[in-house]
């Protein structure tokens, strides 16, 4: 008898437990769909991509190979789409509070590699490796970076309230200048004020320096930059940095 009991309070216990045991299992299930590629073997690369997009990890050259499949996770499984949204989320919600003066000169700044254009396919075909410059600008003279749609959505929402919007970015104008625009215009950024790219006399110089000193420049000219668009830190600190900066994700590479 008192073991027939024991059974039957074991599973009494059981059926109180289960809907508690299913609802940890969907959670790990979750976990596992909102952190694409995290594999117990290598547990440390969200943190390491944490630091990156906190700027606390800098000055490296490679994605770690333990960390190679869950990059490529990151940014093929949606993850990396779902925070890309929210930051232009951010940004939209910020535009929607100031409103662009008649004077034509409250401004915004977006960078273009894996800002405007995406160098995704380029970079997974690398297996995230070291900086390439002849591969890169074989890569970028093909004109086929895809457009990034989100961000696309918030630079024509700035133009439709009227604020002049600069891209500015450090490749190089000489050689990349036409295949660039063109590259931009076949996305849909047209209506631009103005593409500033490095030109000879910046050659060499970190693009933290180049792009404070294009930015002063702006402001030199009368311009307010009212906020700044960029997946590296290098886009988004320095002089002139705007009012508000965002930060677009970007676990594949860093640029001083």
């Amino acid at each position: 008898m008192a073991s027939r009991a024991l059974a039957a309070w074991r599973q009494l216990v059981l059926l109180a437990l289960l809907p508690h045991l299913l609802l940890l299992l969907d959670a790990a299930a979750a976990r596992q769909c909102f952190w694409p590629g995290q594999a117990p073997e290598d547990p440390g690369c969200l943190s390491w991509r944490v630091m990156v997009e906190a700027n606390n990890a800098r000055g490296w050259r490679t994605v770690p190979a333990q960390c190679v499949g869950y990059v490529k996770g990151y940014m093929t499984r949606g993850q990396y789409l779902r925070d890309l949204a929210g930051v232009m989320e951010q940004a939209a919600d910020y535009a929607d509070q100031i409103a662009a003066d008649a004077d034509g000169l409250d401004a915004w700044v977006f960078d273009i590699d894996d800002t405007c254009l995406s160098n995704l396919p380029y970079y997974e075909t690398k297996q995230f490796g070291a900086y390439d410059p002849s591969a890169f600008k074989a890569w970028a003279s093909k004109e086929a970076c895809p457009g990034i749609p989100p961000v696309l959505g918030l630079f024509t929402a700035l133009l439709d309230k009227g604020f002049k919007v600069f891209l500015l970015s450090g490749r190089d104008e000489e050689t990349l200048g036409p295949c660039t625009a063109g590259n931009l215009e076949a996305e849909g950024f047209s209506g631009y004020e103005r593409l500033i790219m490095r030109t000879p006399e910046y050659r060499g110089q970190s693009s933290s320096v180049f792009k404070s000193a294009m930015r002063k420049q702006l402001v030199d000219e009368g311009y307010r930059i009212r906020g700044n668009v960029g997946d590296q830190w290098s886009d988004l600190q320095g002089d002139c940095a705007g009012d508000r900066v965002f930060k677009i994700p970007n676990p594949m590479y860093f640029v001083p």
